[in-house]
């Protein structure tokens, strides 16, 4: 059974790699193209600001990767901001481009999905965000769940798009895993961690018959449109390497 790790190609690697590395045949098919943002200079802006900011959330590792790409010459990150991180996987990339381990806010290890609800759980109750100054590092959309939590405690919510999701551009490399899963539903196995990963799938198999498909999905959310798509079996996995490994294994 071939695994598809549909995350981004800058996360796909590393998630291909560890499903491997546990004995298992994966392969990446990323379903999400990630690209700069149309707008530079709000970045650049947002660093000048950043000092001033009790908070900067990062929705995810490309929010960081693209954020820290824009970054002045000889800046480090400020004193006295909080990092926040909706996961591991972001916390692993906030760690990698410098910023302390101490100036960072995440989930509890053990917290059943890995979201900005379990984010909030942890930074929620840790002060108050009255009269304070929040930025949330994100694509060029995304959900306002937190944002909403935070300016309904006082805080003051701003936004900066760091990077821009598009639909994949697939090379024949791709094309040929596709068409393979596609011909034979039975021997693959989507693993997917993204909804709008779902959506551009349909978009390149239209009117593809994915009763006997399966599926792995990192959160319910995800799970649920996974289902509207029509696959016929989706299990749901804590987005945590020895989780899905533990599932597909399970599976296979």
């Amino acid at each position: 059974m071939r695994v598809l790790v549909t995350r981004p190609a800058g996360q796909a690697g590393e998630w291909v790699e560890g499903l491997r590395a546990a004995g298992l045949d994966a392969v990446a098919l990323p379903l999400i193209g990630i690209g700069p943002p149309e707008d530079l200079a709000a970045v650049h802006d947002a660093w000048t600001r950043l000092p001033g900011q009790a908070m900067a959330m990062f929705v995810s590792p490309n929010a960081a990767d693209h954020f820290f790409a824009a970054r002045p010459p000889g800046a480090s990150w400020p004193a006295g901001v909080l990092a926040a991180s909706p996961g591991p996987g972001t916390t692993a990339t906030l760690r990698r481009l410098g910023v302390p381990a101490g100036s960072i806010a995440e989930p509890a290890a053990d917290s059943p999905q890995f979201d900005s609800e379990a984010l909030w759980a942890v930074i929620g109750p840790s002060r108050s965000w009255a009269d304070t100054d929040v930025l949330i590092v994100r694509g060029e959309s995304g959900r306002d769940w937190l944002a909403g939590q935070l300016a309904g405690q006082g805080a003051r919510v701003g936004h900066v798009a760091a990077y821009r999701r598009a639909a994949p551009v697939l090379e024949d490399p791709e094309k040929q895993v596709l068409a393979a899963a596609l011909a034979d539903p039975g021997g693959h196995l989507w693993f997917f961690s993204s909804s709008e990963a779902i959506d551009h799938l349909e978009a390149l198999a239209p009117g593809a018959d994915w009763r006997a498909a399966r599926a792995v999905a990192t959160h319910p959310r995800i799970a649920e449109r996974a289902r509207r798509l029509g696959v016929g079996e989706v299990t749901e996995a804590r987005p945590a390497m020895p989780a899905v490994v533990g599932c597909i294994q399970s599976l296979a």
